[in-house]
């Protein structure tokens, strides 16, 4: 009886070796993830730094007031709170908007759609990520504004006794509904993206036993698949939240400029700290600039939080899972 000689191992590098690689390689990682909190450390005191000298002249209420009188080189008066007030609103619109329609493609493409068709949708919605905001803002004020002037007029007569779509409606419709309309397609596809991704990974296991039990298809999907993917259906809202927070050149090239603060969505009125600050930096001087750096700086501190809210509300939900 012969015996087969076993396979030798492949030779293994010394010790010392590894040790050097695995010690440059987790420098490497490690300086990396340093370096991402100096730039924001650095992002961070830029703007304060260059804001500063606006922030101790300010005449007026930075947090509150409603005026923007920035230029005035002896006594600059000027107040962040409407921007403010305009970016959370038109991000919440979009937000209120996009989500269910997101989760709605979501579950289509991965539970619904044959594999052909599913791959072709997945392809145009994230497609849409790659339309450059200038685009979305002229389709908004090219085709989306004049045929939303009939609706938003017989929204105005019809629900006028709620105090969001109250009369009279803007000819215009450059309103901060319709800026909240783009903005919810521009951030549709990073809630796919997202929630796409959670619901593939729903253990198989928990589906078969739902389905095992005798729950219908969309029963599977409530009592499964939606609590697993809930954390990660609120951490893509939250992240394409954060993505319209910041949008820019659609926004502007949208709303009528105004500093007005309002909650009728049918009228003009409101503004966005960053459509104000791509408005407005052209023609601003001395006092003007430092006082649009602070804008930017409030708009970094929300972007910020929410961010930061995103990944924990994410991490939370994977220890859950």
């Amino acid at each position: 009886m012969t015996t087969t000689d076993a396979p030798e191992a492949a030779p293994r590098p010394p010790a010392g070796r590894r040790r050097i690689g695995d010690t440059a390689f987790a420098g490497l990682a490690r300086g990396s993830g340093l370096l991402i909190l100096a730039i924001l450390a650095g992002v961070a005191a830029f703007l304060i730094i260059q804001a500063w000298p606006s922030l101790s002249a300010n005449t007026a209420n930075f947090l509150t007031s409603n005026v923007w009188e920035a230029n005035d080189r002896e006594s600059p008066a000027f107040g962040v709170g409407m921007l403010a007030f305009g970016t959370v609103l038109a991000a919440a619109i979009a937000l209120a908007l996009a989500t269910p329609v997101a989760i709605g493609i979501a579950l289509f493409i991965v539970y619904y759609a044959p594999r052909k068709l599913a791959s072709l949708l997945g392809y145009l919605v994230d497609l849409l990520a790659a339309i450059p905001s200038v685009v979305y803002g002229l389709w908004g004020i090219g085709f989306l504004a004049p045929q939303l002037v009939p609706v938003y007029q017989r929204m105005a007569e019809h629900l006028d006794w709620i105090p969001l779509f109250a009369g009279p409606a803007s000819t215009s419709a450059r309103t901060m509904l319709t800026a909240g309309i783009v903005l919810a397609v521009m951030i549709l596809p990073i809630i796919t993206a997202m929630s796409r991704d959670v619901f593939h990974q729903v253990p198989q296991g928990h589906r078969e036993a739902a389905l095992a039990m005798g729950a219908t298809r969309w029963e599977m999907i409530r009592l499964a698949v939606l609590p697993f993917g809930k954390s990660g259906i609120v951490g893509g809202a939250m992240l394409g939240m954060g993505r319209a927070l910041g949008e820019t050149m659609a926004v502007a090239m949208i709303l009528s400029p105004s500093l007005m603060m309002s909650f009728h969505l049918l009228q003009s009125g409101n503004q966005t700290i960053a459509a104000h600050i791509a408005l407005q930096y052209p023609e601003a001087t001395g006092y003007g600039v430092s006082a649009l750096i602070a804008a930017g700086l409030v708009l970094f501190a929300i972007t910020l939080a929410v961010n930061m809210g995103a990944r924990y509300i994410v991490a939370r939900g994977s220890k859950e899972s």
